[in-house]
């Protein structure tokens, strides 16, 4: 993919973009090919005319709920319904926010009462209470009901869904896509990866994150079918290319942390995957020579719909060991890299990336918000009047590659999710018992990022060492606390109680003194059996706590999926077995993981 750039200024121009449609790609191809396979659920397979009776018959049911430009909350899993609910919404004009099938009760409220959405699809016991309710007759696992409600927030003319990203308020901040923009990064994905009729495509990515839009439409959009990932792909990176060999898969995006550990894998044979499209977070290393397909290393924030640089690596090729780069434009980006007054680099000098061209949102559903991010961009600039500010650090190579530095501000990625600190601090501070709250990013010991919160409670926090000693709040209950209102990956680790915090020279709180303080926990209790004091020292190391004992259990002590995928590949490589997320994240405790392990090698010796 070439870049033309108009001097030594760090400018980058994607090749000219093709429009794209997005609904009606997917009708003709119903008309065209009414029994080729749309979407395949396990043993379930619903064919394109299968798949677009069932769509008109739930837009049907939601008309006159929910119009054109009204937003439609989603709070659904990938399934059929998920489909189905998704393709109606773009029969009736409406705009679609996916939000997860469990965004928790308190976020899902929030949200509710600041964007107030026309209407509320999901599990009934799920929905807010209030409003109407009614049944839709979709082939899920349990009863669907969608809520309607009062006025909903302004959306810009010509959305076709929304997203929510981390937002410093505390409430997430609504991105606004439209049609074109869709429509645009669609065709140019479906140039990229050759999907089509006979394809394949993974439906994987979190419902709540933009990237499963991505897979969702260009399977429908390209006569391919979309394959259901099980749930347990998307913890275990063996499970996850047993399932593409299993189901044929040719065309699949993961996120970041689970891609790496399954480029770290020896690569499987007998795979029909053809690309392999990687985002979210920094990829920190290539793939091998022995991977078989073509691996993209994409970046783009939701703000520019899904991606807006690119880096393909070939298959059967040495890249080498270092971090790929992000790359060049997309077909009608426009990239350039600023200084802090926005005016343009020289190649090589570090800046902000600014977004501007053909992928750019609308805006966010808040004024205030879009004017102070999406701004005008600098004389000189062509194919685009506005840009969106990134807050990432980049260099512009001189052949106009682009290469990922960081983040200029506190926002920070966990296992591949943008997090703003401030959202999981107003979250802390809803709390009656919190007076104010303060989250840092550390890394953790095996790679990645892990949250600390920083707690001062009403009734005095403690000693000033953290541990809390004098007050009567128990760090435990606070975390449970916030659960509802974050995204798994926004819980923080730990709670530290405090009763003051160590200013910087601007008066503003130093996060990196608050780490550094950070006192080293005690050694948990190490374990019974050498398979014990393994499993403890892989989950002391992956999770980032000196203190976990065999008695501790795995998620409730700050693990994650990351972890779990890290967790699972190291128990292959120390004793040659497999093992499934489901049924390790089913232990009480670390315990129980060892002695499942020791179980499983007994038997694999016994077998021998």
């Amino acid at each position: 993919m070439e870049s033309q750039t108009t001097d030594i200024r760090s400018i980058g121009y994607g090749r000219p973009h093709q429009d794209g449609a997005v609904l009606d790609l997917f009708t003709g191809w119903a008309h065209r090919t009414p029994d080729a396979p749309a979407l395949i659920d396990g043993e379930h397979t619903y064919s394109y005319a299968e798949l677009d009776r069932l769509a008109d018959r739930t837009a049907e049911a939601l008309r006159g709920k929910v119009g054109p430009g009204d937003l439609l909350g989603v709070c659904l899993g990938h399934s059929v319904s998920l489909v189905a609910v998704t393709l109606a919404a773009a029969k009736l004009g409406a705009v679609h926010l996916p939000l997860g099938p469990r965004p928790g009760e308190r976020r899902l409220r929030a949200v509710a009462e600041q964007l107030r959405p026309a209407c509320l699809v999901g599990e009934p016991d799920l929905l807010p209470p209030g409003g109407e309710q009614l049944a839709l007759d979709l082939p899920t696992g349990g009863a669907v009901a969608a809520l309607t409600s009062g006025e909903q927030a302004v959306v810009p003319a010509g959305t076709h869904y929304a997203v929510l990203t981390s937002g410093s308020t505390g409430t997430p901040k609504a991105v606004a896509v439209t049609e074109p923009a869709l429509g645009a990064l669609l065709q140019w994905y479906r140039d990229l990866t050759g999907l089509g009729p006979g394809e394949r495509h993974s439906l994987l990515i979190g419902v709540a994150f933009d990237p499963h839009l991505m897979e969702l439409w260009a399977g429908l959009t390209s006569g391919a079918a979309l394959v259901i990932a099980p749930e347990a792909v998307r913890w275990d990176p063996g499970a996850l290319t047993d399932w593409w060999r299993d189901a044929d898969v040719t065309v699949s995006v993961l996120p970041t942390p689970l891609a790496e550990p399954v480029l770290n894998r020896p690569w499987p044979t007998g795979l029909a995957l053809r690309h392999l499209t990687v985002g979210g977070d920094r990829l920190r290393r290539a793939p091998g020579p022995d991977v078989t397909a073509t691996v993209h290393n994409a970046y783009g924030p939701a703000e520019a719909t899904v991606t807006t640089t690119v880096h393909t690596m070939a298959p059967g090729i040495d890249h080498g060991d270092g971090a790929p780069p992000i790359g060049l434009p997309i077909p009608g980006a426009v990239v350039l890299v600023t200084d802090e007054d926005g005016r343009p680099v020289p190649h090589g000098v570090a800046g902000e990336l600014r977004i501007g061209g053909r992928g750019l949102a609308a805006g966010y559903l808040d004024p205030e918000l879009t004017a102070r991010r999406f701004v005008d961009a600098p004389e000189g600039v062509d194919g685009t009047d506005r840009v969106y500010r990134t807050g990432d650090r980049v260099v512009m190579r001189p052949d106009g590659v682009l290469e990922f530095h960081g983040r200029l501000d506190d926002q920070v990625k966990v296992s591949g999710v943008r997090i703003e600190p401030a959202e999981v601090e107003a979250a802390f501070e809803r709390d009656p018992r919190v007076r104010r709250a303060v989250v840092a990013a550390e890394q953790a010991p095996a790679g990645g990022v892990r949250l600390l919160a920083f707690v001062q409670t009403e009734d005095g926090a403690g000693d000033g060492t953290g541990a809390g000693a004098d007050s009567g709040v128990d760090p435990a209950r606070l975390l449970d606390a916030v659960r509802p209102w974050l995204p798994e990956q926004a819980v923080p680790s730990a709670v530290r109680l405090v009763d003051r915090y160590p200013l910087d020279a601007n008066g503003k709180v130093d996060r990196r003194a608050l780490l550094a303080a950070e006192p080293s926990e005690p050694a948990g209790e190490e374990g019974d059996t050498p398979v014990e004091r393994v499993v403890l020292k892989l989950c002391r190391e992956l999770i980032g706590r000196a203190d976990l004992g065999p008695t501790d259990n795995f998620l409730a002590s700050g693990g994650n999926s990351l972890a779990a995928a890290r967790l699972l590949e190291a128990l292959e490589s120390e004793y040659g077995i497999r093992l499934r997320a489901p049924l390790v994240l089913r232990q009480p405790d670390l315990r129980a993981v060892a002695r499942l392990v020791e179980e499983r090698t007994a038997a694999l010796t016994a077998t021998a």
